[in-house]
Parts: C-alpha cells; structure tokens; sequence
C-alpha cells in the first residue's frame, strides 16, 4: 500500500511538470484522497452510494486517486480523447481499483468509446437524485465498447425542433474473484459475465423555446459466462455470435441455454422508459421526470399497469445563495405485476409474468457490479448482505428522497440529502414485518480562491432503521485539479 502511495505520488508530481503532456490539447491532471471514519456496522448510506463504486461498506476505510484526462473538444468536427484513473484503498473489494481506462473518438455527433469511463445518467441530477433504475453512478464502470451519439443531435429537415441520442454498447463485468470469495463457496456466484447495452431518445424543443420534452427507452443485458454452484456444478451460458445477436434483437437462446432462458428471454434483460418535461422561465427552471423500469417481457409494455417507477421534480432557483436547486423523489417497486408468475405449459397453456423479483436473476448475480446495484441504490446492493448471499434482499419498497444543494459565499457549496424507505423484501422471501430505513448527509465543499485547484470537503452522515442498522460517520476529501494544457 505505501508503494502504490509512493507511485502514485510520483506520478503527480511528473505530470505538474507537463513533459510530454505539451503534444496534447485540453490535457488535465486530478488527485484526491478520502478517509472516512464512524460508527456502527456499515459505512453510512450516503457515504458509500452513488461514488461510482469507489467506496466501502466496511466502516473507517480510505483511498488515494489519481489520474490523467483528455476530454472529447465538442465543438470540433473531429476530436478524440482518454482517461487513466487509478486508486489504491484501505478496506474497500480490492486494494488496487482501475476505476477508468478508456480511449473515445468523435466525428460530428457520432462516438466511440473503448474501455471503461464513469458515464452520467442523463435524466437525474447526480449530485442530488436517489440515483436511476437501470443504470446510476452507484456502481463501478463496466468495460465496453460503445457506439453512440453521446449528446441530443438535431435531425435533419426539423429546424432543431426534434433531437436525438443513442447508444448500442457490449463490454464484461470485471467482479469475479470478488464474487468467488465473497460468496465463500455457499451461494452460486457467476464469472466471465458479458454486458449489452442499448438506448434510444428523442428530445422535442429549441434553444429559444422555454418548454422542452424528452423520453426514451433504455435497455441492458447480462449474457454468456459461467455459473457456479455451491455442489460444484457449472453452467456455461453461450456467447457465440448468435448469441450476441439474440440479445441485440432481445429473444429467446438456443438450445444450449436453460430452458427457462429458451421460453423466455436469453440473459439477464431488464432496462426503463423515461419521460422528461421540462420548463424554462428566466432564471428558473422546472422539471418534472418519470422512470418505468421493467424486466424482460413483464412491464415493458402495457399489458399490466405501471404502478412502479421513480417519479421526480427538480426545481433551480434563480441565483440564490442558500437554496440554489432542490430535488424530490418517490420511488415505488412494489407491485412487480404482482406476485404470480407462470410459463405456459401443455397442461396450463396461459403465460403469467409477473412476480419480476427487480435486479435478481435465476442464473446470474442480480444487476450488480463488485457487490453494488447498477441502478437505484435505495434497493439496498448486495454488499451489505453479510451471510455472503450476492442477491437483492428488499426490492419492494417504497421511498422518499429530498436532495438539495447551495453556494452560500464564494468558494463554499454544500449538498444535503434525506432518505426515507419502506420495505417488504422480496415476493419469494417476504419480511414478517414492514422495514423501515432513514439515512442523511450534510456535505460542505471549500474551493479557496488562493489555492486554485484545490478543493476540501467534509460529510457527515447516518443512517437510523431496520434494514442496515443504525450507522454514523464522516468524510474528508482532498482534491487537486490542474491542467496541463489547454
């Protein structure tokens, strides 16, 4: 650990002396440090959610960061751009985290991207939202390659009325030591998983036009891989070329695959619809959002009643020096189209698919990535699970979030976030009483004007309830920016 302090260090000091960083444009450098310290039987909620994977359930845990940016020049027709971003941690899955490695190219509005880059939900805040369905910043980056058109595009002949962005990407999931040891040999566990991605949306409105919408469907799969169970039986899930092609084109597998996978849908299938309205007065801004998420056939259409989804508002204020933006949410999974579910049979003809179980599987892990959900984390991650079970516990709930943030004085900003959730567990393993779980967090930033580049942070956080215990703790973050070029 002091070696890779020691390298890392070095490695900082190198790159504020430019070197070969003159040959590239807009290259900057970031470092950091976190050290977080509390009580309780976890880190608290909100100190570990929503970093990107870079945090610890374990309590009094730390890490050092560092890396080298070059980002994509929008404004040119051709453009590429990189990222190395390393972290060596105390207490955290692993001691050494390649948290981004990525290379990405532009021509006009399309992009490739090849490797592993944290990338941003589009319709959620993500500094104040609880975080989306399918896919939030909660987890660590999957490695991919991505074709897409990352930013809304005006379509030809619409006079910039109608826009339009989209993604089609396949990459692995890089967890499974993780999963073999923490599964110890009692749960199945699953390696050499592979990842699908897919999304299209449309964006109606103009610059000039205070009233925009935008909605779309997103879709993710997990496919191939091996499956181990605790009696030492394997399952090799296909991945030839047809196989990528039936979750591109999302069917049923073939006959090397499970039954149930051929009935069905081959993988792990799930993704959401989302809606966006937004109105723009002045200096205020209005909007109001909504996420369907949905699990192979069950819920992506209208076949039974949308009752689950996270419903948002986001308000920002004109310029106001305590309450700058405001964010509410409900998230409600509890209905999962109800708790039945069937396959058609020569005796039973009639399909029933319900009881969807949100982010578990029968084959693989559930839709996580190094014991972290990929998308809500108020659907508590497998990480906390300490009987070693990789498998989401409580996915019937119902919460409340309130996010807001403020720049009180020149160099200060602080964020404020509030949680409430009930839940019932799950369909096949319901809880015999309703729990309940609170978590708070009170995060100040400074930016001293003096030491440009430089930024301190303190969070302090808890969490009061049944379902991760009663928690408290704090968080200091030292951060350096700096460019190299520009």
């Amino acid at each position: 650990m002091k070696r890779l302090i020691s390298v890392i260090s070095l490695f900082i000091l190198c790159l504020n002396r430019v070197g070969y960083a003159q040959f590239l444009n807009g290259m900057y450098y970031q470092a950091e440090t976190g050290i977080t310290a509390g009580g309780g039987e976890y880190t608290p909620f909100w100190l570990m959610s929503n970093r990107f994977g870079l945090s610890s359930a374990d309590k009094n845990n730390g890490y050092i960061r560092a890396g080298i940016f070059r980002p994509i020049e929008k404004e040119k027709r051709f453009s590429y751009g990189f990222g190395v971003d390393l972290a060596g941690a105390y207490r955290f899955t692993s001691n050494f985290i390649i948290q981004q490695a990525y290379g990405e190219l532009k021509y006009r509005c399309l992009g490739l991207l090849v490797g592993s880059k944290e990338i941003y939900d589009e319709f959620t805040n993500p500094l104040l939202s609880s975080g989306a369905l399918t896919n939030s910043n909660n987890a660590r980056p999957i490695p991919q390659v991505r074709l897409w058109i990352p930013d809304y595009t005006p379509i030809p002949f619409t006079k910039k009325w109608l826009h339009i962005r989209g993604s089609i990407a396949f990459g692995r999931f890089t967890d499974d030591k993780f999963q073999r040891d923490f599964t110890e040999g009692k749960y199945r566990y699953s390696d050499k998983v592979l990842y699908h991605y897919k999304a299209l949306f449309l964006k109606v409105g103009k610059e000039s036009f205070p009233f925009s919408a935008s909605g779309g469907i997103e879709m993710a799969t997990q496919f191939g891989g091996v499956v181990h169970y605790p009696n030492g039986k394997v399952l090799d899930m296909p991945s030839t070329f047809k196989d990528y092609i039936r979750v591109l084109i999302p069917m049923g597998g073939s006959s090397s695959t499970p039954s149930g996978e051929q009935a069905n849908i081959y993988g792990n299938v799930l993704g959401s619809w989302h809606l966006s309205l937004a109105y723009r007065l002045k200096d205020w801004n209005l909007r109001l959002y909504y996420e369907h998420y949905f699990e192979d056939h069950s819920m992506m259409l209208t076949e039974y009643m949308w009752k689950d989804g996270l419903y948002g508002l986001e308000i920002t204020l004109p310029k106001n020096r305590i309450l700058s933006s405001f964010v509410y949410e409900c998230l409600a999974t509890k209905d999962q189209s109800g708790p039945i579910y069937h396959d058609a049979t020569p005796t039973i003809p009639e399909q029933v698919s319900a009881m969807d179980n949100y982010y578990n599987h029968g084959y693989y892990s559930g839709w996580q990535h190094w014991g972290m959900g990929i998308g809500n984390p108020l659907l508590i991650s497998p990480i906390y699970n300490r009987d070693n079970q990789l498998y989401f516990k409580s996915n019937r709930l119902v919460a409340h979030h309130i996010g807001i943030i403020g720049y009180p004085a020149a160099g200060w900003q602080y964020r404020a976030l509030f949680s409430y959730s009930n839940h019932w567990g799950t369909y096949g393993t319901p809880f015999f009483e309703v729990k309940h779980n609170t978590s708070l967090l009170a995060e100040v930033f400074l930016s001293p004007q003096r030491l440009k580049g430089w930024q301190f942070s303190l969070s302090a956080a808890c969490d009061i309830g049944d379902l991760i215990g009663n928690n408290v703790g704090a968080l200091i973050v030292i951060r350096k920016k700096g460019f190299l070029t520009k």
